[in-house]
């Protein structure tokens, strides 16, 4: 084996998880040590380890055992994301490439040795503080339901829009298979280095959607006395006022995913969305 070390993090909330995670130690653990994230192991009655720490207990890569969320939420808890390997038991599953079934021989295969692609993530400051790394998405929403904000994008000081809206969607490249498609922005590869800019129901008919180099600084302003959220990867959300100051910038911290198959981003999406 030339993996010595890796961890497990789960969706913990349902049985169905904690049996292929159960059935991963079973197998797995004569052949390698093997750290568990401290919800999934207290579901399990052993000892965990927080999945922020587990790069600093040596692990080298990271199975999740869940959903696209599961990956999400295991991807924001560290900052500078180890490689993960997504076991597939939600629903679509754009970031988790193995199914069920596959688990246990894609592991073994892993253990060997691995490749992984980076992609990359979005730092997002408010009023100067860093708040999250988004590997998806960064959402700005009107705080009240049924109700639209009006807000301005710069990119790097320059006015990019004014607009009227029930929102604005900032995509990654590998976000853009999410909230940002279905809002109406292009699906972009994630080769591409660019931030996507999707307008939520805009009033204006030339509000549309923008693709703006990688390395740009984002800024938005609410231009009237409006509360507004941010949501980030659709994980955790924040509220924003009028004078608050949301700016987005392209992290250094890239989020890594194992690869396991050879079929293209292309074939992907298409098999994924039929």
């Amino acid at each position: 084996m030339s993996i010595k070390k890796i961890g497990i993090a789960s969706r913990c909330d349902r049985p169905e998880v904690i049996e292929m995670v159960r059935a991963i130690l079973d197998h797995f653990s004569s052949m390698v040590e093997i750290l568990v994230s401290t919800s999934t192991a207290d579901v399990l009655g052993i000892k965990g380890v927080p999945v922020e720490r587990m790069r600093d207990e040596g692990v080298e890569l990271i199975i999740s055992v869940g959903g696209d969320g599961t990956v999400l939420r295991n991807i924001s808890r560290m900052k500078d994301p180890l490689p993960i390997l997504g076991i597939n038991m939600g629903t679509l599953g754009f970031l988790v490439d193995v199914e069920p079934e596959e688990a246990i021989e894609t592991i073994e295969e892993v253990l060997y040795g691995f490749s992984y692609i980076e992609r990359m993530r979005v730092d997002v400051f408010l009023n100067g503080e860093v708040l999250e790394t988004a590997t998806n998405e960064v959402a700005i929403m009107s705080g009240k339901p049924a109700k639209i904000i009006q807000f301005k994008v710069y990119v790097d000081d320059c006015l990019l829009d004014e607009m009227r809206a029930d929102g604005v969607v900032f995509a990654t490249p590998t976000g853009s298979t999410a909230y940002a498609m279905s809002a109406g922005g292009p699906i972009v590869n994630p080769r591409v280095n660019a931030i996507v800019v999707v307008p939520i129901a805009p009033f204006k008919l030339s509000s549309r959607p923008w693709v703006i180099p990688s390395d740009s600084e984002i800024t938005v302003r609410l231009s009237i006395s409006k509360e507004a959220v941010i949501a980030i990867d659709g994980q955790k959300s924040y509220r924003i006022r009028p004078d608050d100051v949301v700016k987005l910038k392209r992290s250094k911290y890239p989020a890594r995913f194992v690869k396991t198959s050879d079929t293209c981003f292309y074939e992907r999406v298409q098999k994924k969305l039929s």
